[in-house]
C-alpha cells in the first residue's frame, strides 16, 4: 500500500485532448492532486470532477494542480470534460497500468477504488484518501493535508 512519504511511482498518459503527460512533466511546476475514479458521467464521479474543477484556482494558490485518472478512453474524458468544464487534464488508463501502480485496483472487482493521492514536487506522496462515496471528503481532506504542510 502506498503511504505517506512514498515516492510515487512514474507513470505516463494521454488526456481528453490527446496530451501525453508523465509524473515527471506534471510535478515539474508544481505539486500534483492526482485522483482515481471509476467512470465518467456517473453521479459521484462527475460530482468529484466538478468540485475540482471549482476549486482549480484555490489550489493553483496553493501550488498544487489537478490530474484525473480512470479507465475511460480519451474520447469520453473529452465528452465528459466538454459537459463539465473540465479544464484539468483526465488521463485515459485502459490497461489499468497506473492504476495498479497506485493501488487503486477494483473494489470487489466491480470498480476501481476511488483514491486520491497528494504528490509534491519532488515525487514524494504528502496524502491519500480513500472515499468511495464521498466527492467531498476528497476535496476536503486535500485541503486538510495542504494546511498541515504549511503549518
Amino acid at each position: 500500500m502506498l503511504s505517506i512519504g512514498d515516492t510515487a511511482p512514474e507513470f505516463e498518459g494521454v488526456d481528453q485532448n490527446g496530451q501525453r503527460h508523465t509524473l515527471s512533466d506534471l510535478v515539474r511546476d508544481s505539486a500534483v492532486v492526482l485522483y482515481f475514479y471509476p467512470k465518467d458521467f456517473t453521479p459521484v464521479c462527475t460530482a468529484q470532477a466538478c468540485l475540482f474543477r471549482d476549486s482549480r484556482e484555490e489550489l493553483a494558490r496553493e501550488g498544487v494542480n489537478v490530474v484525473g485518472v480512470s479507465s475511460d478512453d480519451s474520447t469520453s474524458h473529452g465528452e465528459f470534460a466538454k459537459k463539465h468544464g473540465v479544464g484539468f487534464p483526465l488521463l485515459s488508463d485502459p490497461e489499468r497500468t497506473i492504476q495498479k501502480a497506485y493501488e487503486a485496483r477494483q473494489v470487489l472487482g466491480l470498480f476501481p477504488k476511488r483514491v486520491t493521492y497528494l504528490i509534491d514536487r519532488n515525487k514524494k506522496i504528502r496524502g491519500v484518501f480513500h472515499h468511495e462515496l464521498s466527492a467531498q471528503k476528497h476535496l476536503d481532506d486535500v485541503r486538510g493535508a495542504l494546511k498541515a504542510l504549511k503549518d
